[in-house]
């Protein structure tokens, strides 16, 4: 029997292999870089977790986490979308493992991040969506926007 549980901080170290994972899922990365998302990303998601600001949830399975997906709240000023909001919520770390991949658990996952930003009043909720999981983020309304990206290459590490 399947369960979603939100996430400890104690679940930083599962949810920093779930990110590898999803990235390694992704393609076109090379191990050590994977690596070191990992390495770097427990602490991180620890420190979120315990200012409030990162919530996540696992989907587990006779014990074994099998999904898992989280929700960024992050300082945002008044904008069009939300003329009154200091809030925008960001989705990330969504990773199903590939045997129970296409059985609707990235969906739930989303949804319950979707209801926690709506019990928060957060209006405006953004993500970067993987080619595999863009027709899940359009049912539930999402669209693409005009943003843009720009990596400093000259601050590499």
């Amino acid at each position: 029997m399947m369960e979603t549980r939100i996430a400890a901080i104690a679940d930083a170290a599962l949810i920093a292999s779930h990110r590898r994972a999803m990235f390694a899922a992704m393609g076109g990365y090379d191990e050590a870089l994977l690596d070191g998302i990992r390495s770097a990303s427990e602490p991180w998601l620890a420190r979120m977790m315990s200012e409030g600001k990162y919530l996540g949830w696992i989907t587990t399975e006779e014990g074994r986490a099998i999904a898992s997906g989280g929700l960024l709240i992050l300082d945002w000023p008044p904008h069009p979308f939300d003329p009154a909001g200091e809030k925008r919520g960001y989705l990330l770390n969504f990773f199903v493992d590939a045997e129970y991949r296409r059985r609707g658990l990235a969906r739930a996952l989303v949804e319950i991040c979707l209801a926690e930003a709506r019990r928060r009043s957060i209006r405006v909720v953004s993500l970067h969506a993987s080619p595999e999981g863009r027709p899940v983020y359009e049912q539930l309304g999402f669209r693409p926007t005009n943003e843009m990206l720009r990596v400093d290459a000259q601050l590499a590490r």
